[in-house]
């Protein structure tokens, strides 16, 4: 996750290398989208992976009541969102590999008005 903010030295290094390795998978995407395969330049110096199988590791990700949202419709619906790829808590925005999110109160301000 990149953080970024009005008082956040932003780390442009992280930014740009995270740019560049989501620019090669677009690429890759629309590679394939139109031929079917990779480029054969893409996969020819692959690393070879043994004994492989599929599996399911964590991400950070963000969990709330959501309003507004364009695929999920309804007031205060409960929902956990795809993988957070960057957060500023100071402007009230997260960004998902969906969507941004306009950030209300944190779970832990609500519990102290109960």
């Amino acid at each position: 996750m990149l953080r970024f903010g009005p008082n956040i030295d932003l780390d442009l290094t992280a930014f740009g290398d995270e740019r560049v390795r989501l620019e090669a998978l677009v690429a890759d995407l629309w590679h394939v989208s139109l031929n079917k395969c990779p480029a054969s330049s893409a996969t020819r110096d692959a690393p070879i992976l043994e004994e492989w199988r599929l599996a399911l590791r964590p991400t950070l990700c963000l969990t709330g009541l959501t309003t507004g949202h364009p695929k999920l419709p309804g007031q205060q619906r409960a929902i956990v969102t795809s993988g957070l790829w960057m957060f500023s808590e100071q402007l009230g925005l997260g960004r998902t590999e969906s969507r941004w999110y306009q950030l209300g109160r944190p779970v832990s301000d609500v519990s102290k008005d109960s």
